[in-house]
């Protein structure tokens, strides 16, 4: 095998992409500093007890690595999603009474691909409102995720809305058991109508008609009072349409849509749950809902609700934001150039010193415009090829 090869769905970012992904990284981070979101970095590794903990359906540990902590012996875990270690931070280490806010970015490791094409290194960078367990704080993601959309030139075309709250209600009280409610809500998810019509054989028959009911419920703001006509009249159904159509009429400015057999993240959410999509992508951008009692596995339940995309598939998506060019200064024989090239870098300018030697290779190093002195004056010229 040759040294220079990478894992399966490993990469590297070469300057050009790089320079994207930093541009948006900082654009979007400033916009939710903006907001009051205050920025965390939590660690690359946990032990796994404590990473893992609550991961009720197992989802999260199939896509961790795992290893031996030399020191300890302890298992710990490459994290695969950054939104445990912030509700760990809001929760254990911060541990504020009031509302909290905060915004972070870095890599995650999977131990495979979500799908074919995706990368198991995504750069995830989110946003979450910890201590409001109102709808203002959903709200407030939701629009805070189509700002950021905005700020990457990729706005939203459409805002799916949904609800784990109505399946709950379904099956609740029925005793399903776990292996055929992990079937029901895959089948769900695929809207596989055959698969569901057999697993939901034998349920009481408002529960199965309403189970039956959710693949077709998607579209605009009509789907809600359909929804409302063909599911049971159960207490926690009527206040989860309710949350749904208070969102759709305060925030009627944006392309929202309503999925109710969208169950991403079942086990984790608790009640509304939204996926972001732009014109050039048939695959969502980003992910989010509530996950109220996020803190409890860390002593202290906390309502909590954000969102998170992958910043390196975004920037693929965004049109590239044009670079500055570099200035070839020549290598410094004097004390006048040191001055100047100081002094344009205190401008803001990228100036790249011309080590001896390299001549006609500078282009490849960015440069555009060379230093050079004229008349004993120091002025900027375009680059020449030799």
């Amino acid at each position: 095998m040759h040294a220079w090869l990478l894992p399966e769905a490993i990469e590297d970012l070469l300057p050009a992409e790089a320079a994207q992904v930093e541009f948006l990284r900082r654009r979007l981070l400033d916009d939710f500093l903006r907001h009051g979101y205050q920025l965390v970095a939590p660690p690359l590794l946990e032990f796994a007890d404590a990473l893992l903990e609550g991961d009720a359906g197992g989802d999260l540990s199939l896509r961790t690595f795992k290893l031996v902590d030399q020191l300890s012996g302890r298992t710990l875990a490459l994290r695969a999603d950054m939104t445990p270690q912030v509700a760990r931070i809001d929760a254990h280490l911060l541990n504020r009474p009031g509302v909290t806010r905060l915004c972070y970015c870095g890599s995650v490791l999977h131990a495979r691909p979500a799908d074919l094409l995706a990368t198991r290194e995504p750069l995830q960078m989110g946003a979450e409102i910890y201590g409001h367990a109102g709808l203002e704080a959903d709200h407030e993601a939701i629009r805070l995720l189509a700002s950021a959309l905005r700020q990457a030139d990729l706005p939203p075309s459409r805002i799916d809305l949904g609800h784990v709250g109505i399946f709950r209600a379904l099956i609740d009280g029925l005793a399903v058991p776990a292996d055929r409610e992990r079937a029901l809500f895959d089948a769900l998810q695929t809207k596989d109508i055959p698969a569901l019509r057999e697993l939901t054989q034998g349920l009481p028959e408002d529960r199965r008609a309403g189970l039956l009911a959710l693949p077709g419920l998607y579209g605009g703001i009509e789907v809600l009072s359909g929804a409302a006509a063909r599911l049971p009249t159960l207490p926690a159904i009527s206040a989860a349409l309710g949350d749904l159509l208070r969102l759709a009429t305060e925030m009627a400015d944006l392309p929202l849509s309503f999925d109710l057999a969208d169950l991403r993240g079942y086990h984790y959410h608790t009640g509304v749950v939204f996926a972001a999509y732009c014109a050039n992508s048939p695959a969502s951008v980003a992910l989010g809902g509530r996950y109220d009692a996020s803190g409890v596995r860390y002593g202290r339940a906390r309502s909590a609700t954000g969102f998170s995309l992958d910043l390196r598939a975004l920037t693929r998506l965004s049109a590239a934001a044009p670079m500055p060019g570099a200035i070839l200064a020549p290598w410094p024989e004097d004390v006048s150039v040191h001055g100047e090239i100081e002094r344009l870098r205190a401008q803001g300018e990228t100036v790249v010193t011309a080590l001896p030697g390299h001549a006609g290779t500078w282009r490849e190093a960015g440069c555009d415009r060379q230093l050079v002195l004229r008349d004993g004056k120091w002025i900027i010229e375009a680059l020449l090829d030799n």
